[in-house]
């Protein structure tokens, strides 16, 4: 693996869990060539993951959904629950759109599809690792989809008398999946006073990150199919 220039922060520490060792294979391949992220281990099994995660202390999982015995949101669960800093980023292809919501609900920090390009999965790795959160453009919109569907009394409600008329309309945008340089032109203010908006919304909803304010807004019912 590559160490970064001398005086550069310490490279960011990866476990990649994929039941498909071609998978796990393509992506340390491309993350070898980087400076600046370091694959420390690698899981075929929920199980694994969880365990080399207590025990190499990573950064980042990424972590796939669909694996034998303990699945991807069982381990994310676990892993989010526990004491271990890791974010963990769900890869997954198109149509896993039923595990979407419960790998936001178990503490996912992002959620990206096995298409992407893999420049943009390393990107995205660099994004969580830094404590922002992350949803794979078009992901969003079929999670609306799919959750808008379900009958409204199915839907948990969260009451939003905490937030003002302004911050619920940030709040929905987000939602959305619309990032803050959009919720800005959207609303006609700056980017920094929505990023400002956003901060406000985290504490007083005691969310953890952006993929927590998405889960909100559609509790709520702040966000329909047509977004």
């Amino acid at each position: 693996m590559s160490d970064g220039a001398p005086g550069s922060a310490a490279p960011i520490r990866v476990v990649l869990a994929d039941d498909q060792p071609l998978v796990r294979t393509a992506l340390r391949m491309v993350m070898a060539e980087t400076a600046d992220i370091d694959v420390v281990g690698e899981a075929g099994t929920g199980d694994e993951a969880v365990r080399l995660t207590a025990e190499l202390a990573p950064d980042v999982v990424v972590m796939d959904i669909r694996m034998p015995g303990l699945n991807g949101i069982e381990a994310t669960e676990r892993i989010t629950a526990g004491p271990a800093t890791a974010h963990v980023v769900v890869l997954t292809t198109f149509d896993d759109d039923d595990y979407v919501y419960g790998a936001l609900r178990a503490g996912a920090a992002g959620f990206l599809v096995k298409d992407m390009a893999l420049d943009d999965i390393l990107g995205a790795v660099r994004v969580v690792a830094a404590g922002d959160a992350l949803i794979a453009p078009g992901v969003t919109r079929r999670l609306i989809k799919e959750f808008a569907g379900r009958p409204a009394s199915s839907r948990p409600r969260r009451p939003l008398t905490a937030i003002t008329d302004r911050e619920r309309e940030v709040l929905a945008l987000v939602g959305g999946g619309l990032s803050n340089a959009e919720i800005a032109e959207r609303l006609f203010i700056s980017v920094a006073t929505a990023k400002t908006y956003l901060t406000r919304l985290l504490s007083k909803l005691g969310a953890r990150d952006r993929v927590q304010l998405v889960i909100i807004a559609y509790e709520a019912g702040l966000v329909s199919v047509s977004g």
